[in-house]
């Protein structure tokens, strides 16, 4: 299996322009079934907020679930740098050993071995033709830039998987573990980007999870609603830079640009210790 990195959408340094991505979309407007945990002050930690000692320190911090996912999407990879280990005894052992699994919390332990166990007996990816393969610590991919009438917004899309169907269609996947929700609009964003990555191409995209085995249905798109998706983007990122802009303007506004929604919730948001509004404990 021969992996190589996304193409690389023509990154011509140019002035700063507003962002967008399929996690801040969901900051926004959060999947449905999930409206109990949206809170807009956990966006305005995030996007203006960043850069204070204390909120950088909790960003950079990965939580259970995040640590979880990380080493899982790391362990799917190892495996297919040397797909011999998919047919070795010990196969899992070996990935246990370069991931340093040792050094985890027990429940992270626990978890992500389950999940190389999985995946070693179900290899998903053997025989199919990757041409990417996400390592899992790359850090933020390069930006496509998207120009949208009189407005250009650049689209991050943090894609863990792509390879190519007998019949020549890019199927982006993406990995899942916990109990993560399969988010139709993330599909939506990769379908998005693979217009400019692999123009001329047909593209679909699903969901994995692997700590159930769950294969999501294959997501499609016209034309005609990858335009529509473009639009809702490029409101998102305006707004986002708006308020960004009035914040810069008023950094006292904080909490009228950004209202708290206090709930049983706050327990489990990184930024409960420094928000005036969080409730420490649940009802």
């Amino acid at each position: 299996m021969i992996v190589s990195p996304l193409p690389t959408y023509d990154p011509i340094k140019k002035p700063w322009y507003a962002s967008v991505s399929y996690k801040i979309w969901s900051e926004f407007s959060p999947p449905i079934g999930q409206e109990h945990w949206h809170c807009d002050m956990k966006r305005g930690f995030t996007r203006v907020r960043k850069r204070e000692p204390q909120v950088a320190a909790f960003l950079n911090q990965d939580n259970i679930p995040q640590r979880i996912g990380l080493l899982a999407q790391r362990g799917v990879y190892e495996f297919h740098q040397s797909p011999h280990l998919l047919s070795q005894a010990n196969g899992c052992d070996r990935v246990i050993k370069t991931l340093q699994l040792h050094q985890e919390l027990a429940e992270v332990q626990e978890k992500v071995f389950s999940i190389l166990q999985n995946y070693y007996r179900q290899p998903i990816l053997l025989n199919k033709n990757v041409i990417h393969l996400n390592r899992g610590d790359e850090g933020i991919p390069d930006p496509i830039l998207i120009e949208h009438g009189s407005f250009k917004f650049q689209l991050y899309a943090a894609i863990d998987c792509i390879f190519v169907e007998s019949n020549g269609t890019i199927h982006i996947l993406d990995f899942k573990t916990g109990t993560s929700q399969f988010d139709k609009r993330q599909a939506y964003v990769y379908l998005l980007a693979a217009k400019y990555l692999y123009p001329n191409r047909k593209a679909i995209a699903s969901f994995y999870n692997l700590e159930t085995n769950q294969w999501s249905n294959p997501v499609t798109a016209s034309d005609e609603a990858i335009e529509s998706i473009c639009i809702e983007l490029k409101l998102i990122a305006r707004r986002s830079q708006q308020e960004r802009y009035f914040y810069k303007q008023n950094i006292k506004s904080f909490n009228e640009l950004f209202p708290a929604n206090p709930s049983f919730a706050c327990q489990y948001c990184p930024f409960h210790s420094i928000c005036d509004f969080s409730i420490a404990e649940a009802s």
